[in-house]
């Protein structure tokens, strides 16, 4: 089976999707490359997308230093922000100020960006949806609509792992977190779907 390779030799956001990456992978992946590396798993890997498009989002200070360095008063990321300002007018992006903004609005202190809302602003930048405006991403949040739909990469692994101790076949195995791990390794670093079926078992015959 053919190694996953490493990222400088991946050319496109489709090849590197074909294969899972653990969240320190990401966030090495990011650092190395002058990408900002603070965000969670579904945030890292927008930012790796953007970066194969050519666009560097940056760590959140060298966007501030940038940032003070325009001193321009006209700059939409110093311009008052309510529910009825356009994603796309005040360059949303997900970084701490917009985390202050859903704070206030929510209430709640800690806010975190779930991954509806990660795909919802992706879609509203591929699409140039101009009338798609911080309001509705707030609905995205409490569920009260839907726009895109995160395809939730994250979670492969967990399912494999209760799909490999589900099989009947595998009631014997004494560590089955430990071998379902084994397995795990060989499909997460290949272009093969990233599901567990009975049949890996007899194919890469590891355990």
């Amino acid at each position: 089976m053919a190694r996953r390779p490493l990222f400088d030799e991946i050319k496109s956001f489709q090849e590197f999707s074909k294969y899972y990456w653990y969240r320190e992978e990401l966030q090495k992946i990011c650092r190395e490359h002058g990408i900002d590396a603070s965000r969670m798993k579904t945030e890292l890997n927008h930012n790796i997308e953007e970066y194969f498009k050519g666009n560097i989002i940056q760590p959140e200070k060298s966007r501030e230093s940038t940032r003070h360095s325009k001193n321009s008063p006209k700059s939409t990321d110093s311009a008052p922000m309510t529910p009825q300002t356009s994603l796309l007018e005040c360059n949303f992006c997900f970084n701490q100020r917009f985390r202050d903004f859903f704070s206030k609005e929510t209430g709640i202190k800690n806010f975190k960006f779930n991954v509806d809302m990660v795909a919802t602003a992706r879609k509203v930048k591929e699409t140039k949806d101009s009338s798609f405006t911080l309001g509705d991403l707030l609905d995205i949040y409490y569920g009260k609509k839907t726009y895109a739909k995160y395809n939730k990469v994250s979670l492969q692994w967990n399912k494999f792992v209760q799909d490999f101790c589900a099989d009947p076949a595998n009631a014997h195995i004494p560590n089955k977190l430990k071998a379902a791990a084994k397995l795990w390794k060989i499909v997460r670093e290949s272009t093969r779907e990233k599901i567990y079926t009975h049949d890996l078992l007899n194919e890469l015959n590891i355990l």
